[in-house]
Parts: C-alpha cells; structure tokens; sequence
C-alpha cells in the first residue's frame, strides 16, 4: 500500500537507445518503465532528465515483490534494428512487508451432537514475511490445535496460513466462542476471527408423554401433554399419530428459550374417549435436524361400566 522510489543514474547518452526498468533477468523478465509507454502506477521521478531514470511505484502489493533492474538499451546494426541492452545495474532487491488477512474461522458442514468432536479450520492470507503464529482459544482460554499449514501465493511472494482444531463438544457450548489470533511482524496487535460454536452444536431433544398410561372413563376428554426439551437449534417438528395415522401437527414457532440457551416445547392433543377407540395407539413424534425420528407411545384403554 506505500509508494517507493528504485534509483537509477547514468553517467552519459551511451548509444542510442532508451532507458528502462525490467523485472527479473533473462526469459521470465516483465517491463516495469518503458518511456515510450509508461504506465500510470509508475512514473519516473525527475522526468525530464537525461541521467536520473529513477522511478517511484505507488501502491506497492505483495506481487511487486522481486529483483528490479535499471537497463539501457542500443539499437543493433542490421536484424532490423532492434533493441538489445547495452548495459544495466546490479540489481534492486524489493521486498513487500503485507498484513495477513483478518482469520475466517468455519466449522463442520454437518452438526455434530453433544459428546461427538467437530473440527474446525482458521485461514488467513496474503501476508509477508512468512514467519507468523496462530493462537486459538475458547472462552478466551487457550486450546491446543495441530501445526498450521503454510503455502506460498504466486512467485513466493506472499503467503496463506490454515489451522485446524478439534474440540469434544458438549449442549453448555450452546453459549460457547471459538476464537483464532494471528500475529505477524507487520501487526501492533493480533488479529482475530471468532465462531459461534452454537452454528457447529446439536442438542437433541428429551421427550416425554403425559399422563402415563392408564385407563380413562368411556366418552371422556383426555387431554395428552408431549414435552421437547434441552434442544439446538430452534426449528423441530411434533406430530401425533393415531394407530400409525397422523392427527395432528404442532407449529414450530411456539417454541421458548430456556436460561441455558436450549429450547423446548409442549404440545397438546386431545381425545374423545370413545369405546371405538379402546386399544388404540397414540403417539407422539419428534423431528429434529434431520435425525431419526423420536417418539414416545401409550395404549388409550377405555373402561366402560359394566352392563346389566
């Protein structure tokens, strides 16, 4: 992002033949300066002179990084005159000090459930020199990760950095960060990049039918409670079947936040205890972030008085 000056001077007018600045030598050299068509980025510094070809490159980038040279060019007798050098400097050496990028932390592409480990990935870019160290922490307290991995961008001339960490993760985590610092020379201070470990989590649900199974009077109302509690994330599905028929669909949205972050809900069915229904089978059904299904089961029986 700063700007800086490669000088260049010339003790005479030499052949004839102009005066430009290459980067690298032989085959693979790229033209920096050419005075027959110079480019915005980089201007000579005093323009018209005859002697001092110095040059200023504004918004230097890790890609300018490389060995510049001053050259002087003659126009060769015959082969249709073209342009070869006549003679050039020693060389000038630029390197580019480049901040690393701000971490991107991301987790698993699936949930993992409470007790299973995830593992999670750090990456950050674009930095020079290479020397640079990663820090990870949860809760503000530091945790062990494996050794990141370093890979150079294009000509080595910046470089990308990728840490991983494992963690066991638990239904407290609901509330939990994961934090990943980098420090590097260019930088007064780490940079960080945080994750939610609650976008990583699953909570799976404990559910529970109320009352327990019993009998009910003949043609009275039973009014059946299905409790979900203690599950991440928010969005689950409650169903009740009849005999394996489904009679009814709880909306989701009802559901609440407990102070530990989980969530839970209760869904109520009412039933006609007539005598067709002695023996049938109610069930409750619970759907939670694509896993198997959870029900619980009762046996509805009907007493029916005795006749005489």
């Amino acid at each position: 992002g700063q700007n800086i000056t490669l000088s260049c001077t010339t003790s005479g007018d030499g052949p004839v033949g102009s005066v430009e600045w290459l980067k690298g030598r032989g085959s693979g050299n790229k033209t920096i300066y050419d005075q027959m068509s110079p480019s915005p980025r980089v201007t000579r510094v005093v323009s018209q002179s005859n002697t001092d070809f110095s040059i200023l490159i504004r918004d230097v980038q890790p890609e300018d990084a490389g060995t510049y040279y001053c050259v002087k060019l003659k126009r060769t007798v015959g082969q249709g005159g073209a342009l070869q050098i006549f003679q050039h400097g020693k060389g000038t050496v630029v390197s580019v000090h480049a901040k690393p990028s701000i971490p991107v932390v991301s987790g698993p592409e699936q949930r993992a459930g409470a007790g299973q480990s995830a593992t999670f990935t750090c990456e950050s870019g674009g930095f020079f020199p290479k020397s640079i160290s990663v820090r990870w922490l949860k809760n503000q307290a530091p945790i062990s990760a494996q050794q990141p991995q370093l890979s150079p961008g294009q000509s080595n001339s910046s470089y990308s950095l990728r840490s991983r960490v494992t963690l066991l993760l638990q239904q407290e985590d609901v509330r939990s960060q994961l934090a990943c610092e980098v420090q590097h020379p260019t930088l007064d201070m780490p940079l960080r990049g945080t994750y939610q470990l609650k976008e990583a989590l699953r909570v799976s649900p404990r559910v529970r039918l109320l009352p327990e199974p019993g009998s009910v009077d003949v043609n009275r109302t039973l009014t059946l409670s299905c409790l979900v509690e203690g599950f991440y994330p928010r969005e689950v599905a409650v169903s009740w079947l009849e005999n394996g028929r489904e009679v009814k669909v709880e909306n989701t949205s009802r559901a609440e936040e407990t102070a530990q972050g989980l969530y839970r809900l209760s869904s109520l069915l009412e039933v006609q205890a007539t005598e067709e229904k002695n023996g049938s089978v109610l069930a409750c059904q619970v759907l939670h972030d694509r896993q198997e299904p959870v029900s619980r089961m009762l046996t509805l029986w009907i007493a029916v008085p005795a006749k005489e």
